[in-house]
């Protein structure tokens, strides 16, 4: 789920974050856990947005003093990267690949877009910042490598691949949670189809009036996101390096 090269984000050293268990400050037994933490301002996003998300708001949301928290995340930074691991986890896929790499990808994409629909911070969250890849991240991204293992493709290639998915299914998730905020967004979307269909008819754009003439083909956000999946995906190249030419198209 996460797009970028998983060098982490900011300051955060994703060694430490990741592989190094968490200690708590000495003293008594903590009231509170980071799972818990991560899991309110996770809750705290899904029913107010990722702007939300403050050290104030989450600790008051688990009833805790600000800096009480800054033990489980030091910063808003690191927070978010448990969040978006934390969510990551609803991606663990409970079957192996098919060994049809174009429907597990397609499988893939469908259950990225799921995820980011149940929680809709999470498009506007990959599309800001650089990301370290926790371990729920890892557990799908190496999902995602295993159903390409039957292309020709090599790993860098694989990596490429996933990326590219990734990143069309939070583009259109993010234009279609925006489209759904936007009041009066039907009456907007006729009336741009009367100015292109004007457009079209002054003469001057050929190509427009031919594309716009096409048959219509059903535009639910559902069926759009299908069709064109289909098409990424259907149109990827794996095949065997050549010379002069690069695998994965």
């Amino acid at each position: 789920m996460v797009r970028g090269d998983g060098s982490g984000a900011g300051g955060v050293d994703p060694q430490q974050l990741w592989l190094s268990p968490h200690r708590p400050r000495r003293g008594r037994k903590p009231a509170f856990s980071r799972a818990a933490i991560t899991a309110a301002a996770v809750a705290l996003a899904d029913a107010e947005g990722i702007e939300a998300v403050t050290m104030r708001a989450v600790a008051a949301r688990v009833g805790a003093g600000v800096m009480s928290l800054y033990s489980y995340a030091p910063d808003k930074e690191t927070l978010l990267l448990l969040m978006v691991d934390h969510v990551s986890g609803e991606l663990c896929p409970p079957d192996p690949p098919t060994g049809d790499w174009r429907a597990d990808l397609k499988a893939i994409a469908h259950a990225q877009r799921a995820l980011m629909l149940r929680h809709p911070w999470l498009c506007a969250a990959l599309s800001s910042r650089r990301w370290s890849l926790g371990p729920n991240t890892l557990a799908f991204v190496e999902h995602a490598l295993a159903a390409l293992r039957p292309t020709a493709l090599d790993g860098g290639a694989k990596l490429e691949v996933f990326s590219l998915i990734t990143g069309f299914v939070t583009g259109l998730v993010a234009d279609e949670i925006a489209q759904a905020a936007v009041s009066g967004a039907p009456d907007r979307a006729a009336a741009e189809a009367r100015y292109l269909a004007a457009v079209a008819a002054d003469g001057h754009h050929p190509e427009l009036a031919e594309a716009l003439a096409a048959p219509r083909r059903p535009l639910t956000p559902d069926a759009t996101f299908a069709r064109l999946l289909d098409r990424m995906v259907d149109g990827l190249d794996t095949g065997p390096r050549t010379p002069g030419r690069e695998a994965g198209g």
